[in-house]
């Protein structure tokens, strides 16, 4: 058995907290993760990817990937860890614990900021996926970011996307980060317990929390980014958020083995862009629809736009991206990001090829 420890949160100014994995949640994520659609798993060579949420819709390739046995055909082994925020994910790949992790490529030029080189090498997304929702009962109060000031606001964590995507939209629009409070309360059952409860008065998630928010009545959509127009909207252009980033010493490193998921990525993403989300809900594990099988399906649908059919970076992205850190984030705002370290198309443009 492997030894029991916890993730020390973030602080707010996004300091690494360079611990242990939590055992439990790897033992849990490893139970569902090992197995592609022929039972595989054990075979080839081992990676380690931890995942900022398995079951969220905008992390879905890495686990349909494995269901659908593209690892398995690229002679990989690759374990699937979860935990229930991206930034969480971002500490074990600093701290050596994994090879690569699924979550925002904006953690790329906050970790750069801090000495680290880390880099995107599959883009997922081009918009992210995120929803601003307002609880039912604040619906009146909160009309727009402007009315943020005052308000208790979920995130999945601090120092994480949804947290640096709420400072944005405040900020954004004349709203002090100061003048709200930041409320890490994860996602799925415990975002809606805190909306039910009143200790949030609205937050941002993602989808399949959002379908089940809205179809139990408990919120309304404020701002939805779940499509490129969406991002567009809000951050004035595309937002590259969902992707598999790694230490680039260590890609640069282990080139095959990096080629080899980019194989696999790219082919999932091409095959969901010619497969309905019912077809996508199907290939997944059957807890993650939670017994609806239709809004899990629904909740596909309403996030498959986010996504990029090859892998790429969006032309304009990272810039996007580093505008809306500039706007509230110190450490980026009084730094040189250089942008091209922060991703590369090399292995994408190859397994396309």
């Amino acid at each position: 058995m492997r030894k029991t420890a916890r993730y020390s949160a973030l602080a707010a100014a996004g300091l690494l907290a360079l611990s242990s994995l939590t055992a439990c949640a790897n033992d849990a994520a490893s139970s569902t993760a090992d197995s592609g659609s022929d039972g595989g798993g054990g075979k080839g060579e081992h990676v380690k990817i931890m995942v900022g949420g398995l079951d969220k819709v905008i992390y879905l390739p890495a686990m349909l990937t494995q269901r659908l046995g593209y690892f398995d055909d690229q002679g990989l082994d690759v374990e699937l860890l979860s935990e229930p925020a991206g930034v969480q994910a971002e500490t074990a790949l600093v701290s050596g614990q994994v090879q690569g992790a699924v979550g925002f490529y904006d953690h790329t030029l906050d970790l750069q900021t801090k000495g680290k080189s880390v880099e995107s090498v599959v883009q997922f997304s081009h918009a992210p996926g995120e929803v601003e929702l307002v609880s039912a009962q604040r619906a009146g109060d909160i009309t727009s970011p402007k009315d943020f000031k005052g308000k208790k606001l979920g995130i999945t964590g601090l120092g994480s996307s949804t947290d640096f995507l709420t400072k944005y939209l405040a900020v954004k629009n004349g709203v002090k980060v100061s003048d709200f409070s930041p409320v890490a309360v994860g996602a799925g059952p415990t975002f809606i317990s805190a909306l039910q409860k009143g200790a949030i008065d609205g937050g941002m998630t993602t989808d399949p929390t959002v379908a089940t928010v809205l179809k139990k009545g408990l919120g309304k959509v404020l701002i939805d980014m779940r499509t490129p127009k969406g991002s567009a909207e809000a951050f004035g252009g595309p937002y590259p958020s969902s992707s598999l980033y790694m230490q680039t010493d260590w890609a640069n490193g282990h080139k095959a083995t990096v080629q080899k998921l980019a194989n696999a990525f790219v082919k999932t993403l091409a095959w969901m862009a010619t497969h309905s989300a019912s077809e996508i809900a199907a290939k997944m594990p059957a807890d993650y629809s939670q017994g609806d099988k239709a809004l899990y399906a629904t909740a596909i649908e309403s996030t498959l736009p986010m996504f990029t059919k090859d892998g790429v970076m969006p032309e304009g992205g990272p810039e996007t991206v580093e505008k809306v850190l500039k706007a509230f984030n110190p450490n980026i705002k009084n730094a040189k990001v250089d942008l091209g370290r922060t991703f590369t198309t090399e292995f994408v443009k190859k397994a396309a090829g």
